[in-house]
């Protein structure tokens, strides 16, 4: 390959690639051969890829069909430096359209020219990832992790996991650009567990891929390990609740007697194993059936929906902490751990520490548990941002060389050494009264609310009171409009000013009911009949809000609610 195709140890090659096995291949030949990976999205922009690979200087890249036609056809003449393109499907490509000295050849034929390069087994210090954020608040960083960030992130990841091993089977189907999904798997092919790759279209039964009367994923495969993010959990919790109310008066009453009799078990740390057999056995194998514990990552929990999966999925839910910065490592709760809303202790590969932030009104010395910024330091904390040496504020080395990271991220530290995450500096408004607002606060809250699928709270200091995008449930507001004599499409309710009073009315008893401040809840409410999907740039591949390109997208809106039209 050395010389057929002119990489050379330590020289960089991206990845541009939906989750499969052939993605994790590629990743563990470039471990193996001293080759850096840089990852991206594969929802990536067209902007956002161009400026990447420019900035990394590629000259290899590794990608599939589907993603040659539909992005990279339009970006590659803007990237000089790229020689080779590698795709991963077995068919043939037409490569009719494509820049002058750019091959395009297929993996498999790669793998026919036959020849390697000369060994070069990397050192501890070497680059292995440079991975590409989502860029949640603008444009994608190139975080730099070294093998060694990479070893100790997943040592202290696997100590979490009990009996992790050759018996467990792992559905992979988050982006494997993701430092959660990436150390996941990499943990998993070391510890010997087989992994089978899905996508959040094909997860379950009821997924928008799988044809009426054909199985799932997790149907055929019966997973005993599953990642997820917390809006993927939020999806699953409420499609169950929306069968439950589907159900004859008598079913209902009693899966709901059944949950909050379990509910209780499970509070004081037990089971009801006769409730699990006779009423959450048809939930539990919506996932296969054989799940033995679950880890949420990417974006806090609602305490709601960790019981829900506790009780209905009967497994433990454990909550982790990391970045991408951190190599995904940080903290994760223990499985006998039965509380909600905490992520969590330190991992074995690393220390945390609280910084006072005087401007948001949080101090090592509050009561009744201290209060702070999160910093996280250890060998998992990477070595910075691609092209960004000097200007990583947000890194230092203490007096010891250690090396550590500071969040933004806002945590409070309970007696057992456990960390909750109450806030975060970025979501943090004042507002014209002087008030502060946490608008991730607020959306968390609020998401529990049955009539929202998501929100965005937005709110800035010229003014004195938030105002929110809603997109709702397709059938809860259909429902609520037959409710109230509206008619008209989902589109039009959408639009109708007196669904929007209705939905603001609802999430409004919601908040009060949760206790947030009367400044917190929002005052006008738009309704938006489109999906936030990471196809529609809104938010990222992990769900996280892009508050920046919301506001954008929402800025006529914005207009109207803050001017009163």
């Amino acid at each position: 390959m050395r010389w057929t195709l002119g990489q050379k140890p330590k020289s960089t090659i991206a990845i541009f690639c939906e989750t499969r096995a052939e993605w994790m291949i590629t990743a563990q030949a470039c471990f193996r051969r001293n080759f850096p990976l840089v990852t991206f999205y594969a929802t990536l922009g067209e902007e956002a890829i161009a400026y990447g690979l420019n900035e990394t200087g590629i000259t290899h890249l590794v990608t599939s069909m589907e993603l040659l036609d539909s992005k990279l056809k339009n970006v590659l003449p803007q990237i000089p430096s790229l020689k080779q393109v590698i795709y991963v499907d077995k068919k043939k490509y037409n490569a009719e359209g494509f820049p002058e000295g750019i091959s395009i050849r297929s993996m498999e034929a790669v793998r026919e020219l036959g020849k390697l390069p000369e060994n070069s087994t990397p050192e501890p210090s070497d680059l292995a990832v440079v991975m590409y954020t989502s860029g949640s608040t603008g444009r994608p960083k190139g975080v730099m992790i070294v093998h060694s960030n990479l070893i100790a992130g997943m040592t202290g990841q696997c100590e979490r996991i009990p009996d992790l091993g050759p018996k467990d089977t792992y559905i992979a189907y988050l982006p494997l650009a993701h430092v959660l999904e990436m150390t996941a798997e990499i943990s998993c092919v070391t510890y010997g567990c087989r992994i089978g790759y899905s996508s959040p279209q094909t997860l379950s039964d009821q997924s928008t891929r799988i044809k009426k009367g054909s199985k799932g994923d997790c149907s055929v495969l019966k997973p005993t390990l599953m990642a997820a993010v917390p809006e993927i959990m939020d999806r699953i919790n409420k499609n169950v609740m929306s069968k439950v109310q589907e159900m004859s008066y008598i079913q209902r009453t009693l899966f709901t007697l059944g949950y909050k009799y379990k509910l209780e078990q499970v509070k004081k740390g037990y089971d009801a194993p006769v409730c699990n057999r006779l009423l959450f056995g048809k939930v539990k194998k919506l996932l296969g059936g054989n799940v033995r514990m679950m880890l949420s990552g990417g974006a806090p929990l609602s305490s709601d929906t960790q019981r829900f999966m506790n009780v209905c999925f009967c497994c433990p839910v454990g909550q982790g902490y990391g970045l991408t910065e951190t190599c995904g490592a940080g903290t994760i709760t223990e499985v006998a751990d039965i509380s909600t809303g905490r992520v969590g202790a330190p991992l074995v590969c690393c220390e945390i520490r609280l910084r006072d932030w005087a401007e948001g009104g949080y101090t090592t010395k509050d009561t009744p548990n201290p209060r702070g910024e999160i910093l996280i330091g250890g060998p998992n904390v990477t070595t910075g941002y691609f092209r960004h040496e000097g200007n990583d504020n947000d890194f230092f080395e203490d007096e010891k060389g250690q090396r550590w990271f500071c969040t933004g991220d806002i945590g409070e530290v309970h007696p057992d050494g456990c960390l909750q995450i109450v806030d975060r500096k970025k979501d943090l408004v004042k507002l014209q009264a002087g008030e502060y607002v946490s608008l991730g606060k607020v959306e968390s809250a609020l998401k529990t609310c049955p009539l929202v699928d998501n929100i965005c709270a937005y709110a800035n200091s010229e003014q004195n009171f938030v105002i929110s995008f809603v997109v709702p449930n397709q059938k809860k507001l259909t429902d609520l409009a037959k409710e109230k004599g509206i008619e008209g499409t989902f589109e039009e309710l959408c639009v109708h000013p007196e669904m929007e009073k209705e939905v603001l009315k609802r999430i409004t008893d919601v908040a009060l009911k949760i206790k947030l401040q009367r400044f917190e809840i929002p005052v006008k409410v738009h309704l938006s009949p489109e999906p936030w999907t990471p196809e529609t740039g809104l938010v990222t591949d992990a769900f996280k809000l892009k508050r920046k390109e919301l506001k954008n997208h929402y800025s006529d809106h914005i207009e109207r609610m803050y001017g009163g039209k």
